[in-house]
């Protein structure tokens, strides 16, 4: 299929969400690869779903981050929007854990930090995420960290009223802060409860809390404190009982404070074959680049 005139989609999408489909494409004007997202309404046109499909175009265009895609367009066809992207070659953090089991700390907590450090411009932007989880972070071969996925996004200064349908709570379970649950309220403070998931995750193997249904994990979430993980420094499983508070206000202050505490626990680290490579461009840059 070709959009705008210039932009040949493959025939088979990359990945489905709530809002639409990703598909791989490429530029004709530009010769290069693209990621296309259409935006589809099931069953007729949903006027909520396409607000938030313009606003997280929005916030794209205004998230100048190199761990955030760029957005290199935006438009209709056949009454269908769309918005065009940079195309990410790398591997979802989902998969990642599902082939390689537990990660080493030293990259549990790099993963970590850099999700950090892409929240931290968000959240300086007035936006919060509200749905960080394993496949919306990406893990690009050079070893840097992309966060996919604001179509859920909030942005402060213009979402007092909330986007949300008549009972229903806008997140996954598996990763909300008790606070979204229990009252609707999503910001910084939800962003890095999601990311303690994430990482609590990532260095066992398996998701923190899950249930029969969406109400069991709730319920777990509001209630339950997070085991403990064996086997890492005693230190990094603190900063994970902090991270993962019930309260927001014992949380780490922001992202920052909470990159801060990572810092310690990227030390050597060690290959990861298969997913990364070690003579990637990038990574070629951003070690010498480290260095200053």
């Amino acid at each position: 299929m070709l959009i705008a005139d210039r932009y040949e989609l493959d025939d088979l999408p990359l990945s489905r969400g709530g809002m639409g489909a990703v598909h791989g494409g490429y530029d004709k004007h530009l010769d290069r690869r693209v990621a296309v997202k259409f935006l589809h309404w099931p069953g007729g046109s949903d006027d909520e779903l396409e607000r938030r499909f313009v606003r997280e175009a929005r916030i794209l265009a205004r998230l100048e981050h190199p761990g955030a895609p760029v957005l290199y367009d935006f438009g209709a066809h056949e009454h269908r929007l769309f918005q065009v992207m940079q195309f990410i070659d790398g591997v979802t953090v989902a998969d990642l854990v599902s082939e390689h089991g537990p990660l080493p700390v030293p990259w549990a907590a790099s993963i970590a930090a850099q999700s950090c450090a892409v929240l931290s411009a968000a959240h300086a932007l007035g936006i919060a995420h509200r749905d960080l989880k394993p496949t919306n972070l990406m893990l690009c071969p050079d070893g840097s960290v992309k966060v996919l996925d604001f179509g859920l996004a909030l942005l402060r200064e213009s979402d007092f009223a909330q986007f949300t349908r008549a009972g229903q709570i806008l997140g996954t379970p598996a990763y909300m802060a008790p606070e979204q649950i229990q009252r609707g309220a999503a910001g910084p403070s939800s962003d890095l409860y999601a990311l303690g998931c994430v990482l609590h995750e990532m260095l066992t193997g398996r998701q923190l809390f899950t249930g029969p249904t969406a109400y069991a994990v709730f319920d777990k979430q509001v209630k339950e404190l997070p085991p403990a993980v064996p086997g890492v420094p005693p230190a990094l499983d603190q900063l994970l009982q902090a991270v993962l508070a019930k309260d927001p206000a014992r949380r780490p202050a922001d992202a920052v404070a909470l990159y801060d505490l990572l810092l310690p626990f990227i030390t050597d680290l060690p290959p990861l074959p298969g997913f990364l490579d070690p003579a990637h461009p990038s990574r070629m840059y951003s070690h010498v680049a480290g260095r200053r």
